[in-house]
């Protein structure tokens, strides 16, 4: 088959050359980059990644191919991947599509051949970085920046119940700012009965639900265009037992007067160190945000700093002095990624089924 050339055209006035792998889609979008080995599948389905183009740096992609067990949602939630070289031929007992029949099949931009090592040191250069994949060099991007309605686009409509594997021990609502599936699996396997909400959802209408504990989800874009909802987060939280996960954590923080900010180029992958701040241990995470809340915006009276990044100092964690409230920065669920902290959900879940008399430790 004949090779349909691409461009990869950047605000920094950069230009990429690539191939496409599939159909000729061309689209704007931020450009980023995650560096973890595997996990192209839960990166390419995670809706926290809607707006931006991805490239993933680990030089072979596709070679487990794709299943249906590891889609974080229903359809490709990013704006394009960039990858350097394609594997046709995948080998996986579960694989049942290649990626150029993910392209085909998602009518899904994916431009391979591309310089990934370049476009890497060029993001982490400039920080922020706005692409367009196109057929025709000189196509700028018209894009500057990621929609503010970007978690709008990617929330459920209306309410959706999820009944509990096994005998139900709490009813758990998601505020779905744009949540991966794993969530809502690893809450439904530990016999929670399981709500998603739209992002906007109202305290009542939660009491009416029969609640017992609210997870505020990961989502993409600022989350200071969501600060119109501070007010009603901070009643939700007040109300139940409550864990943050990335920008749930996020949101939780600008809802009690915390201040977020944009990281130079974010963290993206799943090797990244987080200490747990009590005991000292070091953990590996899954973590995938460009926005961190400011550690100097916390209150000392409301918060303790549970997790700390070790690379850079950034706060990944907080746990409210008085109240059932926890906020990771990181993906306990991984999905990709190590599952170290996977008792972070425990936690949560041990205060929910007790009434928020838990504290957390």
């Amino acid at each position: 088959m004949e090779e349909t050339k691409g461009y990869l055209m950047l605000s920094t006035g950069d230009v990429l050359e690539g191939v496409w792998l599939g159909k000729t889609t061309e689209s704007d979008g931020e450009l980023v980059f995650n560096t973890a080995m595997t996990g192209y599948q839960e990166v390419m389905t995670d809706p926290s990644y809607a707006g931006q183009i991805v490239t993933m740096t680990y030089p072979l992609i596709g070679n487990y191919g794709f299943n249906a067990q590891d889609k974080e949602s229903h359809s490709p939630s990013i704006h394009g991947l960039i990858i350097s070289t394609p594997c046709e031929t995948p080998s996986h007992y579960q694989a049942t599509q290649t990626l150029q029949d993910i392209a085909n099949t998602h009518n899904f931009p994916i431009l391979a051949q591309v310089d990934t090592r370049k476009l890497t040191k060029i993001i982490r250069k400039h920080g922020d970085v706005y692409g367009k994949m196109t057929q025709t060099p000189g196509n700028i991007p018209a894009q500057a920046k990621v929609s503010e309605k970007i978690v709008e686009s990617v929330s459920v409509k209306d309410a959706q119940f999820y009944p509990a594997n096994d005998s139900q021990t709490a009813h758990v609502a998601i505020i779905d700012y744009g949540y991966k599936h794993s969530i809502r699996e690893m809450l439904l396997q530990n016999g929670c009965s399981v709500t998603v909400f739209p992002f906007d959802v109202k305290l009542e209408t939660l009491q009416e639900a029969s609640i017992d504990g609210v997870l505020l989800s990961n989502g993409p874009g600022d989350p200071k265009s969501l600060g119109y909802l501070a007010d009603e987060i901070k009643r939700i939280a007040e109300h139940y037992p409550t864990l943050g996960i990335c920008l749930g954590h996020q949101l939780l923080a600008l809802a009690f007067g915390g201040n977020t900010m944009r990281l130079p180029y974010g963290h993206r992958g799943s090797n990244h160190p987080v200490q747990h701040v009590p005991s000292g241990k070091v953990s590996i995470t899954s973590q995938n945000h460009g926005y961190v809340v400011d550690e100097t915006s916390i209150s000392e009276s409301l918060w303790n700093i549970l997790y700390n990044n070790v690379n850079d100092g950034s706060v990944e964690g907080l746990q409210h002095c008085s109240k059932p409230i926890m906020s990771v920065q990181f993906h306990p669920e991984a999905h990709p990624g190590p599952s170290d902290t996977y008792d972070v959900f425990e936690q949560f879940l041990n205060s929910v089924r007790n009434g928020g008399v838990t504290t957390y430790a």
